[in-house]
């Protein structure tokens, strides 16, 4: 009967998403997919998220497009005198790409399951392919669609929102039996904005940017459990040496993720002296020193 059932399980089928032996921690793992499906859990619904994003993507360009409030770099029209209107190219480029790509699978679709063609609109493509998303899923062709999604939605986030978000790794995603990694999304010109840690393979799994703290000492401690496992004699290893995973943090991604004012996280970065290191003419600091002193912080203000 064992072997009966590891002969199923090796013989089930795997996830023919693009993505899916990237966001997995074994390289070149793939997940099983979900019955009559050739993607995994994981992979429909970073499908099912793209369609859905895509959109705002495409409004967000339009703004750039038009001279809205991104900054990235703009063109002048050839021809056109130098009080127009800016015109950036490469978000002209990315919303005609998003129009093509909806256009196209919308087409394929339709053809397929023998329905109507859907208006030639973003939104609309954009809902009609939602509601198709287990079809396509379930094509020859899907990995060809999750790999034009995800590299699509990667660079019409580029255009829309030019060096307004940093993104730093945080480490494994912390939700039992997800594989994903978490990321901090610091948008460092938006001070209304909030900073976010979000699974790259998981939308869902989602903190606050002031959760930075405690998700970094729960992966601590996780770390202290699986050394306590394989090797006792490293059960002695603190915390910053636990997690420390060679993160360094700006002035201004400290005061995003802390919610500090900048004079603050000089003044702490002096009076505790955080280490540091100069890139390119910025200073980067510790994040475990950093993380420390606004966990002291944290428990006196508590205590008072």
């Amino acid at each position: 009967m064992t072997h009966r059932r590891e002969f199923v399980r090796r013989t089930k089928p795997l996830c023919e998403g693009k993505g899916c032996a990237k966001t997995d921690r074994e390289p070149g793992h793939r997940n099983d997919t979900i019955p009559g499906l050739r993607l995994c859990q994981g992979c429909r619904e970073r499908l099912v998220a793209g369609l859905a994003e895509l959109p705002a993507l495409y409004g967000a360009c339009e703004r750039v497009l038009s001279g809205g409030s991104s900054q990235g770099p703009r063109e002048i029209r050839a021809g056109s005198p130098s009080q127009g209107l800016p015109f950036n190219g490469a978000a002209a480029d990315i919303r005609a790409e998003i129009v093509t790509f909806l256009s196209s699978w919308s087409g394929l679709v339709a053809q397929g399951r023998q329905l109507t063609v859907p208006q030639r609109a973003v939104r609309v493509l954009a809902a009609f392919l939602h509601r198709n998303a287990d079809w396509l899923a379930a094509h020859p062709a899907v990995a060809e669609a999750t790999d034009e999604i995800a590299r699509l939605t990667r660079r019409a986030r580029r255009v829309a929102y030019p060096d307004h978000v940093r993104r730093l790794r945080v480490g494994a995603c912390m939700e039992t039996g997800c594989d994903g990694e978490l990321f901090a999304w610091i948008r460092t010109q938006e001070a209304t904005t909030p900073a976010k840690i979000q699974c790259e393979a998981e939308p869902r799994h989602c903190w606050a940017g002031h959760q930075w703290t405690q998700l970094r000492r729960a992966m601590g401690q996780a770390a202290h459990a699986q050394a306590a496992h394989t090797q006792a004699d490293d059960t002695q290893a603190d915390d910053t040496q636990a997690d420390d995973t060679e993160c360094w943090l700006t002035a201004a991604d400290i005061s995003r993720l802390w919610n500090a004012p900048t004079g603050t996280v000089y003044r702490l970065a002096s009076q505790q002296r955080w280490r540091r290191r100069n890139r390119a003419g910025r200073t980067y600091y510790a994040e475990a020193d950093v993380r420390g002193s606004f966990s002291r912080r944290a428990g006196a203000s508590s205590i008072s």
